[in-house]
């Protein structure tokens, strides 16, 4: 049960003191704690929350009031009988208000439309090409907007915000996308990205991590399985992660979502970039370490792939690869599997120092073939340490691709003022 100590909170009512302003911070506090709770848990009664809250029963009506009043939670129906009158259920009232989640990423970005339970009402995705500069980026995004205010007949003021999940490294509290990789068009370093979305569409906005977005939509959308320590890794153009303790994501003293990519895991072993440690992950498990191994392999006369291809070494993309492996090409399937190992090698490294609960793996990589999946997975659990007494849950995910946009705007919802 929480207590009021734990909540910031102590019934004053009852202690038959008033404090000013910290009253209303605390009373706020409570208020936005129990709004919350009921949003998570769907349909709950007063006793419900009396259960876990020590709150006295009057204070607990005077905030369902509230909240009813507001028109932030609504009556749902009623609740199976104990012997008396049924209860009274609650739940969030979904059309309060409305939410735009958005990805941003280096192969495809993602703009869509939350009511306040996280229900997409629309979703629209498009490649980033070499002409989507930071600005015409935002003029897309604008002009998306519009279009969905217009679809949904939904009116300015019902907006909540704009909850942006970016490729990093990031300053998350200037609202600014410093200096990414691999962006196919030119300008995006030291974007202020949430500045120029607020001029263009008039909504507040806020960035983090794709990755930590990507985690906190996850852990929402697994929110009935009451998990507490989650990692989050993406493997693809580039690797990212992202942890979670005790329900909150744990952020450090710098934006750490791409320092997975720079575990070493290999002494002396191959760069992939200049800037990069030798030995590190990223160098076997991206989607350039493919690339480059492929290349690397048909310059030194394996023509499995130039053969079946029809092009020079230096012309073999992921792409390519990627296909030959759908169809059945014994060296990409021995490509991806060796990528596939070194990759659980890294996840056991994060279970070994953190032991989460579940961990939830996304990108091109993971979804590249199913036996990426299952072989990153089995040499992980191989690999920890207190195998096979603590096994953690692997998962690709419940929302997949649209972990990042959907935690972004639930970024919002839980910042929002109740």
């Amino acid at each position: 049960m929480a207590t009021m100590a734990d909540l910031g909170y102590d019934d004053r009512n009852k202690r038959g003191r008033d404090d000013g302003m910290d009253q209303h911070v605390t009373k706020q506090t409570i208020k936005k704690t129990v709004y919350q709770h009921i949003a998570q848990r769907g349909n709950v009664s007063k006793a419900d929350l009396l259960a876990s809250y020590s709150l006295a029963s009057s204070t607990m009506n005077r905030l369902l009031e509230e909240l009813i009043g507001s028109k932030l939670i609504e009556e749902s129906g009623f609740g199976p009988s104990n012997g008396g009158r049924k209860p009274i259920l609650y739940r969030i009232n979904d059309s309060f208000g409305y939410i735009f989640g958005i990805e941003i990423s280096r192969f495809y970005s993602t703009l869509g439309l939350f009511d306040m339970n996280m229900n997409p009402k629309s979703s629209i995705r498009w490649r980033m090409d070499e002409d989507l500069t930071p600005e015409h980026f935002v003029k897309r995004v604008d002009a998306q907007i519009k279009q969905l205010l217009n679809d949904h007949q939904l009116d300015e003021k019902q907006i909540i915000g704009i909850g942006i999940g970016a490729v990093g490294p990031l300053n998350r509290e200037e609202g600014i996308i410093l200096n990414p990789l691999y962006f196919p068009a030119r300008g995006w370093n030291n974007v202020p990205i949430c500045r120029m979305i607020e001029e263009a569409t008039g909504f507040r906005a806020m960035l983090d991590n794709g990755a930590n977005t990507a985690l906190i939509g996850e852990h929402w959308a697994m929110r009935e399985e009451r998990i507490e320590h989650m990692i989050y890794v993406h493997a693809g153009v580039s690797m990212r992660s992202a942890m979670m303790s005790y329900g909150q994501i744990v952020y450090g003293t710098v934006d750490m979502e791409g320092s997975i990519a720079q575990m070493i895991i290999q002494a002396d072993g191959p760069r992939l970039q200049e800037h990069g440690n030798y030995g590190a992950l990223e160098a076997f498990v991206s989607v350039q370490a493919i690339e480059k191994q492929a290349r690397s392999d048909a310059r030194m006369g394996n023509d499995a792939l130039t053969a079946a291809l029809n092009v020079a070494p230096d012309q073999i993309s992921y792409d390519m690869v990627l296909r030959e492996l759908s169809l059945g090409s014994g060296y990409a399937h021995e490509l991806f599997q060796r990528s596939a190992r070194y990759f659980g090698i890294g996840l056991a490294n994060l279970i070994n120092m953190f032991h989460p609960q579940t961990i939830i793996l996304g990108g091109t990589l993971v979804n590249s073939h199913e036996r990426f999946f299952q072989t990153a997975t089995e040499t992980a659990k191989r690999s920890t340490y207190y195998f096979p007494e603590y096994v953690p849950f692997f998962s690709k995910g419940i929302l997949k691709e649209d972990a990042v946009a959907t935690g972004a705007a639930l970024m919002v919802w839980k910042a929002m003022e109740v």
